[in-house]
């Protein structure tokens, strides 16, 4: 198994540059929001999202050196990606996310919620000042999308009608719709055809889609230490991902401890037990696998470089997380 340091090799220099911008970008004219942020950026994140953006900025120019718009582009996705973590932990009053405290745990909610709204007022400057209309309508949609999928998300709670293709959609507004969009900001910038930006976009789309189902099967199958918060979380909170959609084709008794909330004693457990006994973690590692596919075929027009290498291979690190 290929690891994620290994993978992203060929951007480490840009990554690592892009971690030091991040601090200064947040600046220091207030103090806790510095703190808060530098205590976000510090830590060591998979930054995928920026990965990719900076992988695409190299494979739509082959021979030319990335320019400063596509660095900060790369920094507006990572500056969006973590003010919704940090909302979203306020939300899920979660204490930990990846492994260390969340803001709010270490401030408070107040805090924490002004940094998310921070961070999002800061991408949006630094968005605009990219002085590229398609760009700014791009990511400006992203953080219209992440809002719709938390409130889709806490509306569908213990709903056990939810269809996989309402999961799917809630799945590309919190997560697949940042990595679509900022594929396709990235092919922008370096001026492809208007028929490669949707290439880059579907790209990212379905790699957006396999990552958050592997996610959502990790909820089920890893350990709490590897996942960075309690495992089965997503379930014990009501938020039903695809194992658990698929398991309740099979299992009637587990809508029953769905719909009371798990209010019983063993409720939980038996909903755990349910899940594992059916082939729900099964199909949706093959939703997982399909998606990854089809994110390849995307990047099939695109010249071959070691960037785009990076981008195919990218698809089978994603599914390797299960293994």
């Amino acid at each position: 198994m290929t690891s994620q340091t290994l993978l992203f090799s060929p951007v480490e220099a840009d990554l690592r540059q892009l971690t030091d911008n991040l601090k200064q970008l947040v600046g220091a004219r207030h103090p806790i929001l510095y703190a808060a942020a530098e205590h976000l950026f510090s830590v060591k994140g998979k930054r995928v999202r920026p990965a990719i953006v900076l992988l695409i900025s190299r494979t739509t120019m082959p021979d030319q050196n990335i320019t400063l718009k596509h660095r900060r582009l790369a920094e507006i996705t990572e500056m969006i990606h973590t003010a919704s973590l940090v909302h979203d932990d306020v939300v899920d009053d979660a204490e930990m996310r990846r492994g260390v405290p969340t803001v709010h745990s270490l401030f408070n909610n107040r805090v924490a919620v002004l940094a998310g709204d921070f961070l999002f007022a800061q991408s949006s400057w630094y968005l605009a000042n990219l002085d590229n209309l398609d760009v700014v309508k791009l990511l400006s949609q992203v953080i219209m999308d992440l809002a719709e999928g938390e409130i889709q998300q806490g509306l569908n709670r213990f709903d056990t009608g939810l269809s996989i293709e309402a999961y799917l959609e809630k799945s590309y507004y919190k997560t697949a719709s940042l990595i679509a969009n900022s594929s396709k900001a990235a092919g922008i910038l370096s001026g492809v055809s208007t028929e490669r930006a949707e290439d880059l976009y579907h790209y990212g789309r379905h790699i957006g889609l396999a990552f958050q189902i592997v996610d959502d099967i990790l909820d089920f199958t890893g350990l709490t230490e590897e996942l960075g918060k309690p495992a089965a979380s997503d379930l014990k909170s009501g938020n039903l991902t695809a194992p658990t959609l698929y398991a309740l084709e099979e299992k009637p008794s587990l809508e029953t401890l769905i719909e009371r909330e798990f209010a019983q004693e063993g409720d939980l457990e038996q909903a755990l037990a349910f899940i594992k006994d059916s082939s729900g973690i099964q199909r949706s590692r093959e939703l997982a696998s399909y998606h990854a596919q089809q994110a390849v075929k995307y990047l099939e027009p695109f010249p071959s470089c070691e960037s785009r290498q990076v981008l195919i291979d990218l698809a089978d690190y994603v599914l390797s997380r299960l293994y």
